[in-house]
């Protein structure tokens, strides 16, 4: 299969690239990323010489290179993970959400359309649902759409656009909808990572509210593994949940940290809830293992102290995010080109 991934140099995609190029040899992979701030060419530096990869500078919301970079590569499947994903973000400027995790899947729903691709798989996220009661059941691919940000208001609109296009022209697409993800190479902007390079620092970790907003965590490999059986044996007009039942609230996130490090609980610093802060997600991902074969690998708690030591180990990766440095990843490899 000739594989059209997009937003590769993310946190999710690279992991995803470098999964299926592992996985499938006689497979290629084209990776389309714009390169937003989140966006680090660093991330698959490692993949970057392989023959069987490519990397296209360029925004889904692009359609005349969209559909260039199907044809040059005879794309025979697309996998969407580019969007912008911070929901605090969002509530500064809701215009890029809207403007990639909108009208950039359904540019990409077009040119699937168009060239008649097997396959299309949209990455999304619990977050479509809005928030869950602490009794509450968790959420099957059945609960109506109740977005509470922007962020996730974008991904229901792409997610609709999915289903919309499925349903009418016949686009074979699925869409798989995630819990919160952990792992190496995440931007230091989400919680786990903001927490493991603030304390290793010594600086204060900002905790929204009372900390105990509830999220179901999941390791970045495991997600990966399911969108790869969702594309291979998903049935197309499906939704699938990928979660691990591992709920946990931010606080006990950020003392597991701190606890790993060494570092005292002091740091630590409640600061003002953000607008809308749902207080729990958590899917029911009965489907996925039913009908996909899977479940998680990993444990949460090795995983967890597995991506500390990542960032341990790894604090010429986050520097140089933090200082900007990783652009001049990009500008080098473009003076190459």
């Amino acid at each position: 299969m000739n594989l059209l991934v997009t937003g590769g140099c993310g946190f999710i995609g690279n992991h995803f690239v470098r999964h299926w190029l592992g996985r499938y040899p006689d497979d290629v992979v084209v990776n389309l990323d714009a390169l937003t701030y989140s966006g680090n060419l660093a991330n698959l530096a490692d993949v970057a010489a392989n023959a069987r990869y490519r990397f296209v500078h360029g925004s889904i919301c692009d359609r005349p290179l969209v559909e260039r970079v199907c044809e040059e590569s005879n794309i025979e499947a697309i996998v969407n993970f580019a969007a912008h994903t911070h929901v605090d973000r969002s509530i500064l400027d809701a215009s890029p959400f809207i403007e990639t995790n909108v009208r950039g899947v359904q540019v990409l729903l077009d040119v699937a359309r168009s060239r008649s691709l097997s396959r299309f798989v949209q990455v999304s996220t619990d977050e479509v649902y809005g928030a869950l009661g602490t009794g509450d059941l968790p959420t099957t691919e059945k609960a109506p759409l109740a977005p509470n940000s922007p962020y996730a208001a974008s991904k229901a609109a792409g997610d609709l656009l999915v289903h919309a296009c499925h349903r009418t022209y016949g686009v074979p697409a699925i869409v798989t909808r995630c819990s919160n993800n952990f792992g190496p190479y995440q931007f230091p902007e989400k919680l786990i990572p903001l927490m493991i390079i603030n304390a290793l620092d010594n600086k204060p970790l900002p905790v929204y509210g009372d900390g105990l907003y509830v999220r179901d965590w999941i390791y970045v490999g495991d997600h990966c593994e399911a969108i790869d059986l969702a594309l291979c044996r998903g049935r197309v007009g499906e939704i699938y949940h990928i979660g691990s039942s591992n709920e946990r609230t931010n606080i006990e996130i950020v003392e597991r940290i701190l606890d790993h490090l060494g570092k005292p609980r002091s740091l630590i610093q409640h600061v003002k809830d953000r607008p809308g802060h749902d207080r729990r997600y958590a899917l029911d991902a009965a489907r996925a293992r039913e009908e996909l074969g899977w479940s998680p690998r990993h444990d949460f708690a090795g995983a967890l102290t597995a991506t500390i030591n990542w960032y341990v180990e790894r604090r010429s990766w986050w520097e140089a995010v933090l200082t900007g440095e990783y652009r001049r990843f990009y500008e080098a490899w473009y003076v190459k080109r």
